[in-house]
């Protein structure tokens, strides 16, 4: 497991966890809002609001890495990423979407921020040194949450999940 997806999968997967069904998580419904639609939950970081069809409690892990591959790491291009990039970009993406994770990456790396990766972000990306950009990611990732009304339910733990992928990004593989 020394690919840059195992590691980042891993590391993913330990925060997330295996099945959880708190009500005050809006990702746990199907409508993606506290009361909207029904309480399916979320294992290993899928979520009811994302997968509202998807038999989330039922959900192996394999299962979950396929969907990583396929719906997040794919679709940000993350093998072109470096390590510390590809890593805060591929966490980001399952925790808050792709477009918000792409959107903190353009913000980081100075450029439009249309939470599309298109040309102009990946030659930034690629050109800008890698611990840096992915630090300001983290920065402006934990200055929109802390602004979410659920903030106080969540807020101590995705503070937790940035220190740690502040450090792996400091101490991780080069590239």
């Amino acid at each position: 497991m020394n690919d840059k997806f195992s590691i980042c999968v891993a590391f993913t997967l330990a925060q997330e966890g295996g099945f959880t069904d708190n009500a005050a998580d809006p990702g746990n419904w199907t409508g993606g809002q506290v009361g909207c639609g029904l309480l399916r939950g979320t294992n290993f970081g899928i979520s009811a609001a994302a997968y509202p069809s998807l038999d989330i409690a039922g959900l192996t892990q394999a299962d979950a890495e396929a969907i990583y591959r396929r719906d997040y790491w794919t679709p940000l291009n993350a093998d072109a990423m470096s390590f510390a990039v590809a890593l805060v970009a591929f966490d980001a993406a399952v925790n808050a979407g792709i477009r918000r994770s792409i959107i903190w990456l353009q913000q980081a790396a100075a450029v439009q921020t249309d939470g599309v990766l298109g040309n102009e972000t990946q030659a930034a990306l690629a050109k800008g040194d890698p611990v840096t950009i992915a630090r300001e990611a983290l920065a402006r990732r934990l200055e929109f949450s802390s602004r979410l009304p659920i903030w106080p339910n969540f807020g101590l733990g995705w503070t937790r999940r940035v220190l740690c992928l502040a450090g792996m990004i400091s101490s991780g593989p080069a590239g």
